[in-house]
């Protein structure tokens, strides 16, 4: 192989469609503009989604869907996960180490899911009163 004989695959381009050359060429007369109207002129501005001033589809249809900016800061933690932290005492840094709340976390709750074992304190923690149950019945204790 070399640098000069270097070239496209056969069929990847395909030639520039040269319109306005005659009914033989294929694209001649009205060069596939159709007949009249603004877009078959020069220069004819037609905004985005425009449909010749009916309602267009993305008005016509629902908006759908939220994305919570918030989410992204808070983490959900089962009491079955609070068994990878390894540290006594269980707090957001604890939990971010063990890889069970993502990084950008900025707050954490403990939920009744799952079972716990082992003893655990947890500190800055916010926990639901199934999970508290669970926790101090474990042998735990929570601290605000």
């Amino acid at each position: 192989m070399r640098l000069n004989t270097l070239k496209p695959a056969s069929g990847s381009k395909r030639p520039r469609l040269r319109v306005g050359r005659g009914a033989s060429a294929g694209q001649g007369k009205t060069c596939g503009r159709g007949v009249k109207g603004q877009r078959a002129r020069k220069g004819g501005y037609h905004k985005v989604g425009f449909e010749g001033g009916q309602m267009p589809i993305q008005r016509r249809l629902p908006k759908v869907g939220f994305r919570s900016q918030m989410a992204r800061s808070r983490a959900e933690v089962r009491l079955s996960e609070l068994a990878k932290v390894t540290a006594d005492v269980v707090d957001l840094e604890a939990l971010k180490q063990a890889g069970v709340v993502p990084m950008e976390a900025e707050r954490a709750k403990v939920v009744l899911s799952g079972e716990i074992k082992k003893a655990v304190t947890l500190k800055g923690v916010a926990a639901t009163k199934g999970a508290r149950a669970a926790i101090e019945s474990a042998g735990g204790k929570i601290e605000d």
